[in-house]
């Protein structure tokens, strides 16, 4: 490969990686055509950019980051796929439903993931990472538990009113 195209192409990463807020370092090396086909057919209906790269150009493109993403380094071996995604848990939900009939044993399996601002390395991670809840859901938790008291109290007080509406009603027509 050329020097130019090899610029090129860690310019273009770098620019995707500053793009999406969070990507995962998979392997995917052992899947065939039809399979590899459904995953990246199940990546785009999620909206998650999946992307196969050489590790010494993806190593490069961290390096050139301001974030030190070193503890990434060690799973930069073999054959490596980065999935990009805006949503927090959406890549490690995609991995976990296309290897639920394989008992954890099958491809795509996680190397490592940079969610939140945190390095995740290792597939026993992928159950936390399942587990992380977007911004947007946790915006949901928030304001629910705000309207929570607010629900309580005016359902309080609408059910006592009718109650009080009803002994009246009951006295008045004594």
């Amino acid at each position: 490969m050329r020097k130019e195209d090899k610029s090129a192409i860690i310019e273009q990463l770098s620019e995707t990686v500053k793009q999406y807020g969070h990507f995962y370092l998979t392997d995917i090396e052992s899947l065939n055509a039809s399979k590899t086909s459904a995953l990246r057919r199940a990546c785009f209906k999620k909206d998650i950019k999946l992307v196969v790269v050489k590790n010494t150009l993806f190593k490069r493109v961290l390096e050139n980051l301001d974030t030190d993403y070193s503890p990434l380094y060690e799973s930069l071996v073999g054959n490596t796929a980065v999935m990009f995604s805006n949503v927090v848990n959406a890549p490690a939900r995609l991995i976990s439903d296309f290897t639920r009939g394989t008992k954890g044993e099958g491809k795509p399996w996680l190397k490592a993931a940079y969610v939140q601002e945190c390095f995740y390395v290792g597939a026993e991670n992928l159950e936390a990472l399942i587990n992380l809840k977007s911004r947007e859901e946790l915006v949901g938790d928030l304001i629910a538990l705000l309207q929570s008291p607010v629900k309580n109290l005016v359902s309080a007080l609408s059910s006592g009113g009718q109650t009080i509406h009803g002994i009246l009603k009951t006295l008045e027509e004594r």
